[in-house]
């Protein structure tokens, strides 16, 4: 019986001190599972802290599955993404284990947005989801499958790290 209680005590105090984002200097590593129509996929990003609420990282997407009648290849399949993030977890004050961020980023395939939600279980574990969107593509050719894939609205969940 003291042991379960240690161990609810201890894990009362970890999810007590999480934070979502602690401003200047803080980084996050995530990483996920990207569904888009056409491609699922991984999704790997890393956000590095420039102030209170502002964010700017890397974000990488590889799609594995891809639709029927789809041929790609691995620069097809492949995206880079810098990013930016207003992060408004403290600013809403829902919890401090929370951070909602919507951003900005610049890809190898186009100019898009995205909003996002971190919670914190401890310290350095969360989960997180993002929606990603493009705002301006760099071709509106619909024989090319890179209009399928990264061009279009995609969601990831996965795992969140603090470093």
């Amino acid at each position: 019986m003291k042991n379960i209680l240690l161990v609810v005590a201890l894990l009362a105090i970890s999810f007590s001190n999480a934070q979502a984002f602690e401003g200047k200097g803080d980084t996050k590593f995530q990483v996920g599972a990207n569904f888009q129509e056409y491609a699922t996929g991984i999704n790997v990003s890393y956000d590095y802290g420039l102030g209170e609420n502002m964010s700017v990282g890397l974000s990488s997407t590889y799609t594995l599955g891809i639709s029927d009648g789809l041929d790609a290849d691995f620069g097809d399949r492949f995206d880079l993404k810098a990013r930016f993030n207003a992060n408004l977890g403290n600013v809403i004050n829902i919890d401090e284990n929370f951070d909602f961020y919507p951003g900005l980023s610049l890809s190898l395939k186009n100019f898009g947005g995205h909003v996002g939600a971190r919670y914190f279980f401890s310290q350095g574990f969360g989960v997180y989801s993002e929606a990603s969107f493009p705002l301006a593509k760099y071709s509106n050719d619909k024989s090319k499958v890179g209009y399928y894939i990264h061009n279009q609205f995609a969601f990831n969940i996965g795992a969140v790290f603090n470093l």
